[in-house]
């Protein structure tokens, strides 16, 4: 009986190896992907549609949930933390809506 449990363990663990190592890049990107979602999905609702915040906030969540959102009213800057990543959206004008910061950038002057 123990043998058996011993050969299923490591069938199982031999199986998961086999899915994971192939997929590795994909899965580091994961990190970055929910974070960087948010805070464009939400400048979009938010500064783009121009729907409240309560509303945004619902429409941007996920099975995995972000730790904390900060919503920049004044700069129209949009900031998502989760998973151990930060990411920015910000609001460029009416014709270019809501696009994603890079790291350290400043949102554009208004």
């Amino acid at each position: 009986m123990r043998r058996r449990h011993a050969l299923l363990l490591g069938s199982a663990v031999l199986l998961a190896v086999a899915v994971v190592w192939p997929n590795r890049a994909h899965l580091a990107a994961f990190p970055d992907i929910i974070g960087a979602y948010s805070a464009k999905e939400y400048c979009s609702c938010r500064y783009v549609s121009g729907n409240p915040a309560d509303y945004c906030q619902a429409y941007i969540e996920q099975y995995i949930p972000i730790d904390r959102l900060r919503d920049e009213p004044a700069s129209r800057k949009v900031t998502a933390f989760g998973l151990g990543r930060t990411h920015s959206a910000a609001w460029l004008g009416p014709r270019e809506g809501c696009r994603l910061l890079a790291e350290g950038e400043a949102p554009p002057a208004s």
